[in-house]
């Protein structure tokens, strides 16, 4: 039989998946910040705008479990 995870636990679950988002959209702000600091500004505006991207998106799917939740 398979076991049954409770909303907590699929909930703690979630969030180490969509930490990743979390991460990958950090990582990519801050290595737009160097390139726009240090290198051309057009490719650095570029990586800002995909983090701000992974950081809408790991919102939007957050915001979208805790509705599905309640």
């Amino acid at each position: 039989m398979k076991r049954r995870l409770t909303a907590s636990e699929e909930f703690e679950m979630m969030k180490l998946v969509l930490d990743k988002f979390l991460w990958l959209g950090t990582v990519f702000a801050g290595w737009g910040l160097f390139e726009t600091l240090e290198g051309s500004i057009a490719d650095g505006v570029w990586f800002l705008i995909a983090g701000a991207v992974f950081m809408v998106l790991f919102a939007w799917i957050v915001l979208r479990e805790f509705e599905h939740l309640r």
